[in-house]
């Protein structure tokens, strides 16, 4: 008979539904009737050690945790600013967000070990200041310039000089192969901390609303909002049912990516036909329903206007995801797919990459901690810098 698992029966249920997974599902994986595992729970009887192992690999959790006493403490949930009708978070997003405060946990308590000074620009404003000076603050800081972006890459440039400051930035839209992120759940996270701020962004996006949320999140840093965020991309019909600050961070983005100045340079010809609206918004590496939405609020066009253009749009948007759905199919069947390293780095982000790698080589971090943190064995580590470096 297999050697049971003399597991602490709190823990054990605590840690399946701190993964947000039903009783059917984590008996699904153990090959188990419900009851059997509800009995489990219970500690009416006991798991073999392999199925303890198992469960404990589904719930992201460490093998030894289900032996405490009692339930541990617990990464603090992240403040919800997403509206109220908002899916509840599923296992995929609360992996995510507990990945991700692993290792800024990490990487906080080790910058401030070190004696790194804090980073000023976190919590430098406040929801009661202006949206537009915080715009200013963030484009200053990063030294961006809207509109002329490097090869005309927005995204890029964005990343590259927010974590050039010193800001993580992640981006993925899986966990595993088995389970994706739902961008309708969750787009975006932000971390605001001092030492070693970070910003999450659902991939799943095509890279227009992916940058509008990116701006967002570091309005969050700038007035050190730590949170959730849903819905991110301005929209008429559900700025009334928003959070005040998400409010505040989609016109701290707005001001950023689309300065009023700029967009009103461009004058009144863009805004004849939804192909015309599509190019200018590209320019600003935005989508077209952001760019009608500001130049509303602006009052460069009339509600009118902002309704007839809109449903063109949206129109020109569809067959827009048809062609780019195409792109993909073909580049996947050319290229097999991104490399796995390559995902992994915008997953950690690039400079969390880097960092736990010089430390690792410097000796000061151990070989199974880099190993867990970057989620790639040690033997593969020159993979991941061979893409690093690219």
């Amino acid at each position: 008979m297999a050697d049971k698992a003399f597991i602490t029966p709190i823990v054990f249920k605590w840690a399946r539904e701190s993964a947000k997974m039903s009783v059917e599902t984590a008996a699904s994986k153990v090959n188990v009737p419900v009851e059997r595992l509800r009995d489990w729970e219970a500690g009416t009887t006991q798991p073999t050690i392999k199925q303890a192992q198992t469960l404990a690999r589904a719930y992201k959790r460490p093998f030894a945790l289900f032996f405490l006493p009692d339930i541990p403490r617990d990464f603090q949930p992240l403040q919800d600013f997403r509206r109220s009708d908002s899916k509840p978070l599923s296992t995929g997003s609360v992996f995510i967000i507990r990945e991700i405060q692993q290792k800024q946990v990490w990487i906080s308590e080790t910058n401030e070990g070190n004696s790194e000074s804090r980073f000023a620009f976190v919590g430098r404003f406040s929801i009661k200041d202006n949206p537009a000076d915080v715009a200013h603050d963030i484009l200053k800081t990063l030294d961006i310039s809207p509109a002329k972006y490097l090869n005309g890459n927005a995204m890029k440039e964005w990343i590259d000089k927010a974590e050039a400051k010193g800001i993580f930035i992640s981006r993925t839209s899986f966990i595993n192969s088995h389970l994706t992120l739902d961008r309708d759940e969750l787009q975006g996270f932000a971390i605001a901390d001092p030492y070693a701020p970070f910003v999450f962004i659902n991939s799943e996006d095509w890279n227009a609303p992916q940058l509008f949320t990116l701006v967002h999140e570091l309005a969050h840093i700038w007035i050190a909002a730590t949170g959730i965020s849903a819905d991110v991309e301005p929209s008429l019909q559900k700025a009334d049912r928003m959070h005040p600050i998400e409010l505040f961070c989609n016109e701290v983005a707005a001001n950023a990516l689309i300065p009023g100045n700029l967009l009103a340079s461009l004058g009144s010809n863009i805004y004849h036909s939804a192909p015309q609206i599509f190019s200018a918004a590209k320019t600003f590496g935005v989508s077209s329903f952001a760019l009608l939405v500001r130049a509303l609020n602006l009052n460069l066009i009339s509600l009118d206007q902002y309704k007839s253009l809109k449903r063109a749009a949206d129109a020109e948007f569809k067959a827009f995801l048809i062609k780019e759905a195409e792109k993909k199919a073909r580049q996947k069947e050319s290229a097999g797919g991104p490399s796995y390293y390559l995902l992994q780095i915008q997953k950690n982000s690039r400079l969390f990459t880097q960092t736990v790698l010089d430390a690792f080589r410097g000796g000061s971090l151990e070989p199974t901690q880099a190993s867990s943190l970057l989620n790639v064995k040690i033997n593969h580590f020159h993979n991941l810098e061979a893409q690093l470096y690219k």
